[in-house]
């Protein structure tokens, strides 16, 4: 039977909304740590066919416009799915009505087919991560990672095995007597995930746990994370509001807005294939290019803005919006034909330059160029023209005002 951390009080693990852990040091990247766990999940093979982690029509709200709304999301076993959006759109409730830690008005949480919408956090089988560091100042990293094992009154021997084994995979073996006072701020966070994974969870729960690191560390350990998820095939329900750090991590992303997922896919689907205009804006950089729909392309008084032929309309005249990303735009030196503008800014982005233009009737897009050398010569004031790639482009629903 597998076991779980322990009903606590929120004080006493801190606060779930403030800074947290790096989840795992460099070290686990090492070859030979990446070979194989020190100890093996008990979990089944997976099942493609049905939801190990279910989420069913789950609604909260405190005395006013619900923080989640009727929110749905099942996830197969062994799959990685983050939770993205902006500060207040209710992915941490959502994580945490998961977690047991928040009670639903309506809608149930299934694990494995078990409903546990009422089952408390000790018996749900799940490891959850703070965006706090969240260990025991008086016990050590030895006591923080066996504490669950220990309150469920586990055999000695059995916890002393599964510490060992937990800090051999984290490479902590020299620090399990220390206190958290004693640990630099990545050992603190290895110690968490560790204590996190000792139980043997059917799911982890991860709650910001890269908000505190700087851009360098987070970007390390984005793979990393990702192979130990991998490594112990554990069902993983990420929150964050990075979109670069969601891309690079989940098997599939679900966008949330005002306490609703707005759209849900894989990290490419999200990205090229936007549902709304919402998700075009939130995920990435982009261009937003309103006009009347003609059976060759989108009509603006900036010129006719191409489409490929599987984005053509029979609706000649409808009001439409298409997106183009600024990496399917081309721009050429010279007033020519077509779609013109003039440079308003250039911005160097390391392996880019953007380019951003002001077209004349006013509205100004951006488009990325190789920065190498600037080859093209491009200056400030400089006449354009623009040439999007027609096979990118993608027509978004017109969700905002």
């Amino acid at each position: 039977m597998h076991g779980t951390l322990p009903s606590l009080d929120h004080d006493e693990f801190g606060s779930s909304r403030s800074k947290l852990i790096n989840v795992i040091d460099s070290h686990l990247s090492a070859p030979d740590s990446r070979e194989k766990p020190a100890f093996t999940f008990s979990h089944p093979a997976p099942d493609a066919r049905s939801a190990h982690l279910a989420i069913a029509g789950v609604s909260k709200s405190y005395n006013g416009p619900a923080v989640v709304n009727d929110v749905a999301l099942d996830l197969k076993r062994g799959e990685f799915v983050t939770l993205l959006g902006d500060s207040g759109c209710g992915k941490t409730t959502l994580l945490r009505i998961v977690a047991g830690f928040v009670h639903p008005d309506k809608g149930r949480v299934l694990v494995a087919g078990q409903d546990v919408t009422h089952t408390p956090p000790a018996q749900r089988h799940m490891g959850f991560v703070f965006q706090s560091y969240a260990l025991f100042p008086t016990k050590t990293a030895r006591q923080n990672i066996a504490f669950a094992l220990t309150i469920a009154a586990k055999p000695r021997a059995d916890i002393a095995a599964r510490v060992s084994e937990l800090a051999r995979l984290f490479e902590i073996e020299a620090l399990l007597e220390r206190y958290p006072h004693e640990l630099s701020g990545g050992q603190q966070q290895r110690v968490a995930l560790a204590r996190a994974l000792a139980a043997d969870p059917q799911v982890l729960l991860l709650d910001e746990p890269m908000s505190a690191l700087d851009a360098r560390i987070r970007i390390k350990l984005r793979s990393e994370i990702r192979a130990l998820v991998d490594r112990l095939g554990i069902t993983t329900l990420y929150v964050t509001h990075d979109q670069e750090e969601a891309l690079a991590l989940s098997d599939r992303v679900a966008i949330m807005r005002q306490g609703r997922i707005e759209q849900i896919g894989t990290p490419a689907e999200i990205y090229h294939r936007p549902a709304t205009r919402f998700v075009a804006q939130f995920i990435g950089s982009s261009n937003l290019i309103k006009g009347r729909a003609l059976s060759y392309g989108l009509e603006t008084t900036d010129g006719v803005w191409p489409l490929a032929d599987r984005m053509k309309t029979s609706d000649a005249g409808r009001p439409m919006t298409a997106l183009y990303r600024p990496e399917h735009i081309e721009v050429l030196p010279g007033d020519t034909k077509g779609i013109t503008g003039r440079i308003e800014t250039m911005t160097f982005l390391g392996a880019h330059l953007r380019l951003g233009v002001a077209l004349p009737s006013g509205q100004r897009i951006i488009a990325d160029r190789p920065s190498l050398e600037n080859p093209q010569g491009f200056a400030i004031g400089m006449p354009v023209s623009v040439r999007p790639d027609a096979g990118t482009a993608v027509i978004v629903r017109d969700d905002m005002p």
